[in-house]
């Protein structure tokens, strides 16, 4: 289990959540990559976690759609954040809509304990719906960063991710094959909601 006296210690600091949403290709995962290179410039303990279900890339570090990486720790669930989580001062959490709901009482956890926790994840899924704990998690936050991609149709600011492929699960993992990036009119053209 994790150390409470150490969290309880640390609580004394002020802790944070910050989240980064939007839909693919829209630069969460680049961002949440750029704030905690920061962290560590700055010679802050930091660790990422991701979650196991996510396999597109790399189980031991965190890779962007750019191609960008550093090292994070792949868990099966929220939970198991918490005692790996007991010395480090800055906590990234990415792909965030694949844990369980358990997500939004560890991301408090550990901001009340002192902690900057930075989530990253979709906002919405593929037919434009909340997704997973996300909705929770941006309730709680101390600030919200939503980011946009572009429309592959029209060019214009996007906020969807259309998926190309039928399938009605709500989670498939997929890249440019699967899903490309639309803006509400672009999405809606299609029948996708």
């Amino acid at each position: 289990m994790y150390n409470e006296e150490i969290f309880k210690r640390r609580g004394e600091i002020g802790g944070s959540i910050e989240v980064v949403c939007g839909s693919m290709f829209s630069g969460k995962t680049e961002e949440l990559i750029r704030r905690v290179n920061r962290a560590r410039i700055a010679k802050v303990n930091v660790e990422i976690f991701s979650p196991v279900a996510d396999t597109r890339y790399d189980k031991s570090a965190l890779v962007s759609h750019n191609l960008n990486s550093i090292p994070s720790k792949a868990v099966c669930k929220a939970a198991e954040i918490l005692p790996l989580a007991s010395h480090i001062q800055v906590v990234g959490i990415d792909e965030a809509q694949f844990f369980d709901d358990e997500l939004p009482q560890v991301c408090q956890t550990l901001a009340d304990s002192g902690v900057r926790v930075i989530v990253a994840g979709l906002d919405m899924d593929f037919k434009g719906r909340p997704f997973g704990a996300m909705p929770q998690v941006m309730a709680m936050a101390d600030s919200v960063t939503k980011l946009h991609a572009v429309c592959v149709k029209c060019g214009q600011q996007a906020m969807y991710s259309y998926r190309l492929v039928p399938n009605e699960s709500q989670i498939l993992l997929g890249e440019k094959e699967s899903y490309e990036a639309r803006c509400r009119n672009c999405f809606n053209l299609d029948g996708a909601i």
